[in-house]
């Protein structure tokens, strides 16, 4: 029956072709097959067992065994410190595998960006025989939280590729091709980054529907510019000062005294430290926008959380200044160096979500086991393993 003989190297998939199969690039892709063989050994490649064994930790364990799986195998060096240099090699890798993917995606792919990834990690642990400050497991779990995106990737390494891994989405960008995108803010990797405050995990498009620099700086071109059906939207602005924050609003921007808005809604930083701020139930303070109001307790302009003249994020109406204060809406801090900053770009996003759930197979339900024989079966066509079953 020829399973003598797939009782040992048939049954074992190599280095490169698991490689190949998962498509992580770089210092992660070598560690991940790291920590998937050490089951066995993993000297000669990876069995069928490590991979089941793996999945099932990583599929389906508890948070906290996840948590504790990701940031093993972000300690690609392996010498059980996580450091800076450690961030960076993950970085890149997932650059690689994330944006390679993604080519067609317009240009403005910058790995620079990923910069302000790693401005936003804390390291706190002092380490044995190392210099640099390390990072915990709780700073780790807060850089995660921190930034979606990474975290959803990082976890979904070893699902099967054709499946739409959950953060490896890429949203398309569509603006006026006679804009230079020096000029834009976003590039595809905050997309991506932003991105991973949807509650969805569709394909989305976004489009550029209003830019300062090619509008002029006017609330009522904004409006006029964002308010034609695109009801959810990603709004950015860069202050004199150099430093790129903003908002998603799930709600269209409309004449409200009050606030208005869902728990969908949340606040980021770009630049220089990336992150994402999601609503706490604190209030309900979400969205708000307030036009041709002559009452002093209703500021005309568009904001986010907090309180009215103490908004977590605003834009005063006539877009020539804007402040930010930490607020409890989102657990945001102060955005700006001061609480009282000018605006130098302002730019707004029309987000369509095309329901990648039309396209896309129904992954296969049920047990780690089931959700295993998809990669089995993938693996067999590309006749990468024998059938040892």
């Amino acid at each position: 029956m020829g399973n003598s003989q797939s009782q040992t190297s048939g049954r074992a998939i190599s280095r490169a072709v698991f490689l190949e199969y998962y498509g992580v690039r770089g210092a992660l892709g070598e560690r991940l097959f790291q920590l998937v063989g050490k089951e066995s050994g993993g000297s000669d490649g990876v069995t069928l067992e490590d991979l089941i064994i793996s999945k099932a930790t990583y599929g389906r364990g508890t948070r906290d065994e996840v948590d504790e799986f990701i940031y093993q195998l972000c300690d690609v060096t392996g010498d059980g410190v996580l450091t800076r240099s450690d961030l960076e090699a993950v970085l890149a890798s997932i650059h690689e595998t994330v944006f390679a993917e993604n080519k067609g995606v317009g240009e403005g792919s910058n790995n620079k960006t990923f910069e302000a990834f790693l401005n936003s990690a804390v390291f706190s642990k002092d380490a044995e025989g190392v210099s640099e400050k390390a990072m915990s497991l709780s700073d780790f779990r807060n850089w995660c939280t921190l930034l979606p995106s990474l975290r959803k990737s990082l976890g979904n390494l070893l699902m099967p590729p054709d499946s739409g891994r959950p953060g490896f989405e890429v949203p398309l960008l569509h603006y006026p091709e006679n804009i230079s995108t020096d000029l834009l803010l976003l590039n595809k990797e905050y997309a991506w980054h932003i991105g991973g405050g949807f509650s969805q995990h569709e394909v989305q498009e976004w489009k550029l529907l209003y830019h300062s620099s090619l509008h002029g700086q006017s609330f009522n071109t904004f409006l006029g510019k964002v308010t034609n059906g695109d009801a959810q939207t990603v709004l950015i602005v860069k202050d004199t000062e150099g430093s790129v924050y903003g908002g998603y609003a799930s709600q269209p921007w409309e004449r409200h005294s009050d606030f208005y808005g869902d728990m969908k809604s949340f606040l980021f930083k770009l630049y220089p430290q990336a992150s994402i701020f999601r609503p706490t139930g604190a209030n309900k303070n979400l969205q708000w926008c307030a036009i041709n109001f002559s009452s002093e307790n209703i500021p005309n302009g568009i904001g986010f959380g907090g309180q009215p003249h103490h908004f977590g994020l605003f834009l005063s109406a006539n877009f020539d200044q804007g402040h930010s204060f930490t607020c409890s809406t989102f657990t945001s801090p102060q955005f700006s160096n001061t609480n009282r900053f000018r605006p130098e770009v302002i730019e707004c996003w029309g987000i369509q979500m095309r329901g990648a759930q039309d396209e896309k197979p129904e992954l296969v339900k049920g047990t780690v086991l089931e959700r295993f024989k998809e990669d089995r079966n993938m693996l067999k066509l590309v006749g990468l393993a024998n059938s040892s079953d």
